[in-house]
């Protein structure tokens, strides 16, 4: 029996997404910032900066209200990375991966959940063996034509402009879950909401790993 993509999302408690592309446009940006000098002089050092879909950090809490836990896995590694992740209170945070179902597997030994239970988002074939790998493959609108062939859904929107959120409403979607999420996120009564996404401008950023 071939499953269809939605019987595979009814099946998903994790969602794991690529960052650069996925959960950003692709876009690197390095630009030197002044740094004090043992000496008494300034120096510089390079930063690297990304920029974040809000909608996609509004998909990660209907996750959660959703019952399902969500996380990163990025070959980069990026203190904007590790800002995002704290202000989103993710349950997965891999930094450094360049083979992505080594930190899939990980995650898969810690949470008691089999391959099928797992969602993997990407763009570029680095993320080919978890999207084979994991139960549901989603591939983003701007994926590389290699990544969309081998997907089991494709977004309609472009990394860093909602295809994050895409991917978890249509997983909610086939749950059946959706507009449940939706009316629990915008309930005054609901915990989890005001909990999460409250950004803090870069302060004690973690370094999780």
């Amino acid at each position: 029996m071939t499953l269809t993509a939605q019987d595979r999302a009814r099946k998903i408690k994790i969602v794991l997404f690529d960052v650069d592309g996925v959960l950003t446009d692709g876009t690197i940006w390095i630009y030197p910032m002044p740094v004090a000098l043992p000496d008494g002089s300034i120096g510089t050092r390079m930063v690297e900066a990304k920029g974040f879909s809000a909608h996609d950090g509004a998909g990660m809490t209907l996750a959660r209200l959703g019952g399902m836990k969500v996380g990163v896995i990025t070959k980069r590694i990026s203190e904007t990375v590790a800002m995002r992740a704290r202000d989103l209170k993710l349950e997965f945070v891999y930094q450094g991966q360049a083979f992505k179902m080594k930190a899939v597997r990980e995650i898969m030994e810690k949470e008691g959940v089999a391959l099928d239970e797992i969602a993997y988002v990407g763009d570029d074939v680095v993320d080919l063996p978890a999207m084979r790998g994991c139960g549901l493959a989603v591939a983003v609108a701007n994926a590389r034509e290699q990544v969309k062939a081998e997907a089991h859904y494709v977004t309609p929107n472009k990394g860093g402009e909602g295809a994050g959120r895409d991917a978890i409403e249509f997983i909610l979607e086939a749950k059946g879950l959706l507009q449940q999420c939706i009316e629990a996120s915008i309930d005054e009564g609901n915990p989890v909401p005001p909990s999460m996404d409250i950004g803090k401008g870069g302060e004690d950023l973690p370094s999780r790993q």
